[in-house]
């Protein structure tokens, strides 16, 4: 029983921990905040392809978090990437990694892709 408890409060402090980085690291915008500047950033989807093609925002590109790190000699440093996935953890992970590698100007859609409400492309 102590050991449960030990390790429950260790997955309660590494959470909290990663939340708290991951702020640090990537700034989390409303939908509004999201358009008014993903036009003019990279904008990446890190969902899986099958949830990309069920439905993306007009101008994504797919690259799912599980290729990310082969993929991500595909991104640019010195411009904005916006991210996002279906509800904002993926994307908050994949700024994490991101980060680590040397990238600065990171952004998220907070509540992520099940939030977004402007258009969307479907694959046929």
């Amino acid at each position: 029983m102590k050991v449960l408890l030990i390790l429950l409060g260790a997955i309660i402090i590494y959470s909290v921990v990663t939340y708290l980085m991951q702020r640090k690291m990537v700034k989390a915008l409303t939908e509004e905040e999201f358009r008014a500047g993903y036009r003019k950033a990279q904008l990446i989807d890190v969902r899986e392809p099958d949830e990309f093609a069920a439905g993306h925002i007009l101008g994504a590109r797919n690259i799912p978090l599980t290729q990310l790190r082969m993929r991500m000699k595909e991104l640019r440093k010195d411009q904005p990437i916006y991210l996002y996935c279906q509800n904002g953890l993926r994307s908050g992970r994949a700024a994490q990694m991101l980060y680590r590698k040397g990238y600065r100007d990171l952004y998220h859609l907070k509540g992520g892709f099940k939030t977004w409400t402007g258009k969307i492309k479907k694959k046929a």
